[in-house]
């Protein structure tokens, strides 16, 4: 059985700096591992976190973790070999899980966006809509739905007949369509169509919740309006912060050859490290009740 090897010609000076490269990956994959199975491990131990938006938040924590789980053993492994280099299969099976944790990731801050929304708009009815089997059919449809769109693409690209075999990039994602000799016109309709249902038809409900939670806030009471800001405010951001890495993975692959190799590098690199660092960081500290846990968990640590 013949096998195909892409080459990842991505990297910069690999020679001269692949152990400075490997330490600081190695150091952040650690940090994306901790940070967020530290949030998990509260919402899975504390019984007042077992609500649907503490929920919702170690869903899209465990989705991180994965996200990251896809790209960093393989970087890591590559920082340190003489040959960057990776099959065809397992390139495809990367871009996969890549771009289906990705959507999952917008799927789950639009299930996140319905919480606030049910919770701010329709307190009394809250709990009769927001029941644990509504809770679990919202999981299972954020990781389900982009999985059965992504694996379309991938499995009509198994036997495309590839013209080049080096990849710009240091990952494989959609670059690898610039691999192919004839670029499937249906695939790339089709890739439009999963595009809007998956990210951009969530993007806008998401926006049109927000916007619904901010006039209904802003006509009620003082409190009202301080709930909303304390419950909605981490979303927004995580929200703003993952629309740079879905802007920043499209620019990177429509804009290829009119970004010099260092600064593709020097992006893919910070945008690998951010956001599966973000948040953790933002939901721990602005999440009042996730806050207080961690930071007895703290001090628990530092009695011992």
């Amino acid at each position: 059985m013949n096998v195909t090897y892409i080459n990842l010609g991505g990297h910069v000076e690999l020679e001269k700096y692949r152990y400075v490269y490997f330490l600081i990956m190695f150091t952040g994959y650690i940090l994306i591992l901790s940070c967020n199975s530290t949030i998990v491990y509260l919402v899975v131990i504390h019984k007042n976190l077992h609500e649907p938006m503490y929920i919702f938040i170690a869903a899209l924590l465990i989705n991180s973790i994965l996200f990251s789980t896809s790209i960093y053993p393989k970087l890591l492994i590559d920082f340190l070999s003489e040959k960057q280099i990776v099959s065809y299969e397992a390139c495809l099976t990367q871009v996969f899980a890549f771009y289906t944790l990705s959507c999952s990731e917008y799927l789950l801050l639009a299930a996140m966006a319905y919480d606030r929304f049910v919770s701010i708009c329709k307190p009394l009815q809250y709990h009769m809509i927001m029941r644990k089997r509504t809770v679990r059919v919202f999981l299972v449809l954020a990781w389900f739905v982009p999985a059965c769109h992504t694996v379309v693409p991938v499995i009509g690209n198994v036997n495309s007949k590839l013209c080049s075999f080096t990849l710009k990039g240091v990952f494989c994602n959609n670059s690898v369509n610039y691999l192919f000799c004839v670029a499937s016109r249906a695939l790339l309709v089709y890739g439009l169509v999963v595009l809007f249902n998956i990210a951009l038809f969530p993007m806008l409900f998401i926006l049109f919740t927000y916007t619904m939670i901010l006039i209904v806030a802003y006509r009620s009471c003082r409190e009202v309006r301080k709930k909303a800001a304390q419950t909605c405010l981490p979303h927004v951001l995580v929200l703003i912060n993952y629309s740079c890495l879905l802007t920043y993975d499209m620019v990177i692959v429509r804009l290829e050859s009119d970004i010099s190799k260092i600064v593709r590098f020097m992006m893919t690199m910070q945008m690998m490290l951010c956001n599966p660092l973000f948040n953790p960081v933002i939901y721990g500290l602005k999440v009042k009740e996730i806050y207080k846990h961690l930071r007895w968990l703290f001090y628990r640590v530092r009695a011992k």
